[in-house]
């Protein structure tokens, strides 16, 4: 059995084929457009086409960024504004003629990561990408969680500065606006960090290890923000493992150690305590991983 893949975020959108083993045969990426829908589904149609080459397919698992409809099989991605209750599982299958499964991205991280990454063996976990949003998805009793409509897990819209500033989702102080990598640099930059204009967090972490004193608060900041909200879904969900990914998650340990040290101040119950936290061991194929298995696990 061989899939087309598909990972559609705020940044980049990603194409993949897949085998039934989980391996990756061929890959892509290409940036997201984010204001015309027209150019955002060709850019979708291009990374396909590229990655497919003469394949021959069974099918079409979708990564993308939520808020999801996995009922209605359309998408609202909260960072590609011109993309809004958009019918992205009947264009694929009317372009393509396969079967299509659509998920949140968060979910087939958590769901990739669980069949061939991190999170082999553990049948309680919680994935995150924390890149230009902060996502999430729940996999329970070994099996994908989406909830009533495909957004169950999304982590990143957990309170965590009831008096902090507003979110894309409409709420404020949510994990994404302290976590998310542009908000993680417009931190920064109030607190006085310099760097050229076009710099991003992969800019921020280099200073952080370069020894800045504010780059190094703000992933401090960062990191215990998504540890607190860690804290709170493994209390509500009795997990026994969070794998974070994602842009800003490639900062390894600058976010992890205080993710961590979050966890030792919010996650006291007996059934949490043990809870652990791992890198990604797919990077940004997780999501292309996970898709596929929505064809390939049924």
């Amino acid at each position: 059995m061989t899939v087309l893949a598909l990972d559609i975020g705020g940044t980049k959108i990603a194409a993949g084929v897949i085998d039934e083993h989980g391996e990756v045969l061929g890959h892509t990426t290409r940036p997201t457009p984010l204001h015309d829908l027209a150019d955002t589904w060709q850019a979708v149609l291009d990374a396909a086409a590229e990655v497919l080459g003469d394949r021959a397919i069974n099918g079409i698992g979708v990564a993308c960024a939520g808020p999801v409809d996995v009922t209605a099989g359309t998408v609202s991605p909260i960072n590609v504004p011109c993309w809004q209750n958009f019918p992205l599982a009947a264009r694929l299958h009317q372009t393509f003629g396969v079967p299509v499964r659509l998920a949140g991205d968060g979910v087939c991280m958590a769901l990739g990561e669980h069949w061939t990454g991190a999170g082999r063996g553990a049948d309680f976990l919680i994935g995150l990408v924390v890149s230009t949003g902060v996502g999430g998805g729940l996999v329970l009793h070994g099996k994908p969680y989406g909830g009533r409509t495909g957004n169950a897990g999304h982590i990143g819209h957990i309170v965590v500065e009831p008096e902090g500033v507003p979110c894309t989702c409409g709420g404020r102080g949510c994990v994404e606006t302290v976590a998310g990598g542009p908000h993680l640099v417009r931190w920064a930059r109030q607190k006085g960090w310099r760097a050229p204009d076009n710099a991003d967090a992969a800019h921020l972490a280099a200073s952080a290890l370069a020894g800045d004193e504010v780059a190094l608060a703000a992933f401090d900041r960062a990191g215990r923000a998504v540890g607190m909200a860690i804290a709170a879904t493994a209390a509500l969900c009795d997990l026994d493992l969070a794998v974070v990914g994602g842009g800003i998650a490639q900062a390894g340990e600058l976010l992890l150690n205080p993710v961590r040290e979050a966890l030792t101040d919010y996650a006291r119950l007996s059934y949490v305590d043990t809870l652990r936290v791992v890198p990604a061991e797919l990077g940004g194929q997780a999501g292309l991983v996970g898709a596929a298995a929505l064809i390939i696990g049924g």
